[in-house]
């Protein structure tokens, strides 16, 4: 009787849609977002977080995606890593209080969910800054490897991935986090030293000494889907209520969608397969980065179509586009229009079971760029 009443009151329209995710990220690599320089002390950082939350309440906010782990760190206390540069100046370095249950309890007040953002390879954005001790490529340093200017953790070590998932974990029992979130890091972009040039030879040859069969190319997106995989039952294991989610590059692979010109070949190039993930049910939502202008060689019209596609997503797994608020400055210089094209076509692009956006980031709303709040700031 009870899900018949139910399925009436759907029926009638008296049942309310679940609310749309609004949300942005917070960066804290390179001081974007937060804080604003290493070396403050922890009053003023607790009043920039205050400032970040009451701009994402005056556009109608309902979730930030935190980057609380941009190089094997942490913008927290923890015992598997150590403090981060960003909010120092010196890695390993307390601020003097814990950023993120600052976020979340201001959050809280603001009736905004903070999401921890995870970078889950990336241990290093210059390889030639001095790192903790106890940093994780010095702990790990067999599986620690050189990418141009970068250093990253080897994917295919399962070492690398035990302690990311132990990281995810400590997190979810400490923190009362909406969500665990991951963005488009997983082998490093070509130009970064990443694609075919990323030196993990001697993992490779591990594996297929034990009598791996995959090859080279596969292997590489089998150590991500597994990672992905492993992420999204830690998460229901430790939080059912929590989400994960994923943002990758906008573009699936070349050809798809077919009337899309696409450079960067995500499936081939930075070995991560989120079709497949949506299919599998790994994840809860998307968050694909469609960083480029409607109706260009890469139409957010036309990407955001093809990821909500059911015969690309079967599942309906919920799709929130990323949308780059930050062109609006720069070379790029998009006018505010561009977002509000944007935003409607968000709405009107099916099937949208659940719909919602990720902005990024977080700046372009506190100086209200352009007058975007205008666009935004309604719910």
């Amino acid at each position: 009787m009870k899900k018949w009443i139910l399925l009436m009151c759907l029926v009638a329209g008296l049942v309310p849609a679940r609310a749309e995710f609004r949300g942005a990220w917070v960066a804290s690599v390179f001081n974007i977002n937060f804080p604003s320089r290493p070396g403050l002390d922890a009053a003023t950082q607790r009043a920039e977080i205050i400032r970040l939350l009451d701009a994402a309440s005056r556009a109608r906010l309902n979730a930030l995606m935190v980057q609380v782990r941009p190089e094997g760190d942490a913008l927290y206390p923890s015992a598997l890593e150590p403090w981060s540069r960003f909010l120092s100046g010196r890695q390993g370095v307390s601020p003097g209080f814990d950023p993120l249950k600052v976020f979340i309890e201001e959050g809280r007040r603001r009736g905004i969910g903070i999401h921890a953002w995870l970078n889950p390879y990336r241990a290093a954005v210059n390889a030639n800054e001095s790192r903790d001790p106890q940093h994780l490529s010095h702990r790990m340093s067999a599986y620690t490897r050189r990418a141009g200017r970068l250093l990253w953790m080897d994917p295919g070590a399962v070492a690398v991935q035990d302690h990311v998932v132990n990281v995810t974990r400590d997190l979810l029992r400490r923190y009362d986090l909406a969500g665990i979130h991951l963005d488009d890091y997983f082998y490093p972009y070509p130009e970064s030293g990443g694609g075919e040039a990323f030196p993990d030879a001697e993992t490779y040859a591990a594996y297929r000494r034990v009598g791996g069969a995959l090859s080279k190319a596969d292997w590489r997106r089998n150590n991500v889907n597994t990672l992905v995989r492993r992420l999204h039952e830690a998460v229901k294991q430790e939080k059912p209520g929590a989400v994960f989610g994923v943002s990758p590059f906008g573009i699936y692979t070349k050809g798809q969608p077919s009337d899309v010109k696409a450079g960067l070949d995500q499936y081939h190039q930075l070995y991560a397969d989120p079709v497949k993930w949506m299919r599998e049910g790994w994840v809860d939502y998307l968050a694909p980065q469609l960083y480029w202008k409607d109706g260009g060689p890469q139409s957010f019209t036309a990407l955001l179509r093809w990821w909500r596609d059911p015969q690309v997503n079967p599942r309906g797994i919920p799709i929130f586009p990323g949308i780059a608020l930050d062109r609006m400055g720069g070379s790029h210089n998009w006018p505010v229009s561009e977002i509000a094209k944007q935003l409607n076509a968000e709405k009107r692009v099916g099937p949208r079971r659940e719909g919602g956006f990720i902005f990024y980031h977080l700046k372009p709303i506190q100086l209200n760029t352009k007058g975007v709040l205008s666009v935004i700031g309604r719910g």
